[in-house]
């Protein structure tokens, strides 16, 4: 097997895990507040990767200066996550997952704006492709819809978390000073855990952790080790093996993914006219791939 085969599929396993996420958030996003989940999530999953920072690169002092570039990030991501799951309290997962694909649009542009980054024509029409497509999926193929362009409450939110997210992609590289990336996401992890400690203290005292239903508790650790820690290192796997562009494609599967997961939970799966726009989502993954493939050598 190539290495570059190697990578794709750990982009496929990554997407998959990613998806699951959405369709497991939306079963528990009303069962304890969003902001003790996370700081929660946020704490098992520093632990998990420190120990594998330990384990590898080890932890230096010098790898923690500056610590408020470690906030800057830990923000960003924390209130992606908080976004995403009060968004999930209301918005369908599928529906979720759609607004998601628009994050490499969003990364697109505040990659130019925060480090000049250009995107080529064939990329720009297969996000413009894939865009359109997570439209189409938010509006539920309601044409209706989308004359008046009625979007749900819960994607509207979403979609504010997702702009987080697209800033916090170019910031990785911005404030990276040559840090492992196991030792940079520690440190993300432990400053946006305490973030998020600060900003849901109440929610964490109320909620009655022993009371909590078992679905909670494994949504809670399938977040922080499979969403989380396992995709960090499954991203970092394939980012070594395949161009930028390849990977970021991977993006469009997550709606097709959470359709599977929807239907493996029970919870059936979304109208025929729904799929016209995850087929779009697809499209543009076909097209962001071939692109690359012209482009760069792997």
């Amino acid at each position: 097997m190539s290495e570059a085969l190697r990578g794709h599929l750990a982009m496929l396993l990554f997407s998959a895990l990613v998806a699951g996420s959405f369709s497991l958030g939306a079963m528990v996003a009303n069962e304890i507040a969003p902001a003790a989940l996370n700081a929660a999530r946020f704490g098992i999953a520093a632990v998990v990767i420190g120990i594998a920072a330990m384990a590898t690169t080890g932890l230096q002092r010098a790898h923690f200066r500056a610590p408020w570039r470690f906030a800057v990030l830990g923000g960003l991501f924390g209130g992606y996550f908080v976004l995403m799951f009060y968004g999930l309290q209301t918005a369908a997962p599928v529906s979720a997952a759609a607004v998601f694909t628009l994050v490499p649009v969003m990364s697109a542009a505040f990659g130019w704006l925060l480090l000049r980054q250009i995107t080529t024509r064939w990329m720009a029409m297969a996000l413009a492709i894939g865009a359109a497509g997570a439209v189409w999926v938010i509006v539920r193929g309601d044409l209706g819809a989308l004359a008046a362009f009625e979007v749900g409450q819960g994607e509207i939110i979403y979609f504010w978390g997702c702009v987080l997210h697209a800033i916090y992609t170019p910031m990785v590289r911005k404030l990276n000073r040559g840090e492992p990336a196991v030792v940079f996401t520690f440190g993300m992890l432990l400053a946006g855990g305490a973030l998020l400690a600060v900003f849901g203290w109440q929610d964490i005292l109320a909620t009655e952790w022993s009371q909590l239903p078992g679905i909670v508790w494994i949504g809670l650790i399938y977040l922080a080790v499979c969403a989380s820690s396992a995709t960090f290192v499954l991203l970092q796997y394939a980012a070594m093996r395949l161009p930028s562009a390849k990977v970021m494609a991977y993006t469009y599967l997550t709606p097709s993914w959470v359709i599977l997961w929807e239907i493996a939970l029970g919870r059936g799966a979304p109208p025929g006219m729904v799929l016209i726009g995850v087929v779009m989502s697809v499209v543009a993954l076909a097209m962001l791939l071939e692109g690359a493939r012209d482009r760069v050598p792997v």
